[in-house]
């Protein structure tokens, strides 16, 4: 292993194998770390602490709030402007921009400090809120949506990474739990708020009520959050800050992951087919982009955006897989679980949408259990393959319901996967955080979260997708004659049609709905045996229990960088 050395900025990162210090790696070479090294800087009181929490989880309440509150006036929102045709978009252009931006604020938070970071995407969210709340047009506000969605993922991106900077690993887990169950509640009632707003007020006024609580959450960062970074972030210019920001590598990253999710919710929302020139084009550039990220991240740029070393050791990689695959499984669950009860089941939009009740408690639940039995334990590895075999196991059940499966199954069945898959994506972070040193805690953060929100996207376009095309074929078998293909149409396109068909089309369209949802049902039961798969390789690392604990760790860590953290190539 190739010694430390000074470097400058004209030189690769990816040359040797000690990681990168919050400024770059123009700093002097690593020594011995002194007393004062391992002191911790961060140890705030318990007033502060809550102070501190309460500005960052407010925000990612109202981000989980915000989701589902727009869900819900998507309807409204078409009629007002007369443009109902477009109104998907308005929910598509904001999770593209949360996929896409979320990997930047890793490494934005290093330059810029947690609380820059913070406030960046807070400014953004809120601005782009308010254009909402204020927008003349359908175009203007799905662009505005675009705008919120750059702000969105970095507060869930920064805050993850503030709670970390403040909390052992040991407690780390829990902490999590917590913020999770906030981000459940704020999702949870987010839709009937947002239609009481909308009935009360009109829709435009469930954008503007968001302002007062980002106001409170922005004060709040702004007075409490100050979290020490090394000397040499805090002592350069704010220009020398901005000169660090890989503009480069940012760029080609949005591109290749926007236009690669841009494509798939085109075919999925568009119907458009695989060979249609916008979608293999899309994917063209997506390539292009792809190829161009990882030339500039590997020859070009100093202090990259997402270090593709970090991808290549074990345990990073295997999280970001298991993050993807098991996040694909988990939203194409939630997508298509309604959809069962009420094409198949017949049941109205209120019954179907009680089914996920269950769940949404398993996810909340399933998050605390996690971060408890580690702060008990100090151990993930076991708890990360059960819950993995749980949720695997009950998308598994899911894909025998038939017409005599009992109430017991069609309520229950769902709950490992919603237990499993809280306690995975717990398990998981603190995994990732575990297996770098301090100086790359916020880029792997930022990468486990980019993971997941692809995996969220793909998961629902990919499972419409597959849904269409299976239930397309399966009723030209069963629907035929004179009308036929406008009957389809219908019944694809309107679920509210399927009861007041005559008894014998009925019939046929809930077969159709039912063997093609089964087979989306099995791709998800694949979809979480891969994620077990990648959850096998991997490692236990120690998880502190003390700030100075956790300093000795990073010491020992920077000291062999690769001693349990195996670089795949290794």
């Amino acid at each position: 292993m190739a010694s430390p050395e000074h470097r400058d900025e004209s030189r690769p990162l990816l040359e040797g194998s000690r990681p990168p210090s919050y400024a770059g790696d123009d700093d002097a070479s690593c020594e011995s770390p002194t007393a004062s090294d391992l002191r911790p800087a961060n140890k705030l009181s318990k007033v502060d602490l809550i102070w501190v929490l309460a500005g960052l989880w407010s925000a990612v309440f109202l981000g989980a709030l915000d989701g589902t509150v727009v869900a819900t006036l998507l309807t409204p929102i078409g009629s007002y402007f007369e443009k109902s045709n477009q109104v998907s978009y308005v929910g598509t252009s904001y999770l593209l921009s949360v996929c896409c931006f979320t990997p930047l604020y890793g490494r934005l938070s290093d330059i810029l400090g947690r609380k820059g970071a913070m406030l960046l995407a807070l400014s953004l969210f809120g601005s782009g809120t308010i254009c909402c709340g204020l927008a003349p047009s359908m175009e203007t506000l799905i662009a505005a949506r675009a705008v919120a969605g750059m702000g969105g993922g970095g507060v869930m991106t920064v805050s993850s990474v503030a709670v970390t900077d403040l909390i052992p690993l040991k407690q780390r887990g829990l902490y999590q739990g917590m913020a999770n169950i906030l981000f459940g509640l704020g999702a949870g009632i987010g839709g009937p708020l947002g239609g009481w707003l909308n009935d009360t007020f009109g829709w435009r006024s469930a954008f503007l009520v968001q302002i007062p609580v980002l106001a409170f959450s922005t004060v709040l960062v702004i007075l409490k959050v100050n979290i020490e970074l090394p000397d040499e972030v805090k002592n350069r210019t704010t220009y020398e800050k901005i000169r660090r920001i890989d503009y480069w590598g940012s760029l080609t990253l949005v591109g290749a992951v926007g236009c690669f999710l841009l494509a798939f919710s085109l075919k999925s929302t568009e119907e458009l087919p695989w060979s249609h020139p916008l979608i293999w084009g899309l994917f063209c550039v997506s390539f292009i982009s792809g190829i161009s990220f990882v030339l500039v991240e590997t020859y070009w740029t100093a202090y990259p955006v997402m270090p593709l070393r970090l991808i290549t050791r074990r345990t990073p990689l295997f999280v970001s897989l298991s993050n993807f695959f098991g996040s694909m499984a988990a939203f194409s669950v939630i997508y298509n679980i309604p959809l069962y009860f009420s094409a198949v089941r017949l049941q109205n939009a209120t019954d179907a949408g009680l089914h996920l009740l269950p769940h949404s408690v398993a996810l909340s639940t399933g998050s605390v259990f996690a971060g408890w039995m580690m702060r008990r334990t100090g151990k993930l590895y076991g708890l990360t393959i059960g819950s993995v075999l749980g949720a695997t196991t009950a998308t598994i059940l899911i894909c025998f319901w038939n017409e005599k499966s009992s109430w017991i199954h069609l309520w229950l069945d769902i709950v490992p996967q919603g237990f499993g898959m809280a306690s995975l994506i717990t398990t998981t972070l603190i995994a990732m955080i575990a297996s770098v040193t301090k100086e790359d805690l916020a880029v792997a953060t930022g990468i486990t979260y980019l993971f997941r929100t692809t995996g969220q996207v793909l998961g629902v376009s990919l499972s419409g997708a597959i849904l269409q095309a299976a239930l397309v074929h399966s009723l030209r078998t069963r629907i035929t004659g004179p009308g036929s293909e406008e009957t389809i149409e219908r019944i694809r396109h309107s679920i509210s049609v399927i009861p007041t068909l005559d008894p014998q089309l009925r019939s046929a369209a809930v077969a159709a709905y039912s063997n093609s949802i089964r087979i989306v049902f099995i791709c998800q039961a694949a979809l979480n045996f891969i994620t077990f798969l990648t959850c096998l390789p991997i490692q236990e690392n120690p998880l502190p229990g003390s700030h100075e604990e956790q300093e000795e760790q990073y010491r020992r860590m920077r000291e062999e960088p690769h001693n349990g953290h195996a670089v795949l190539e290794e």
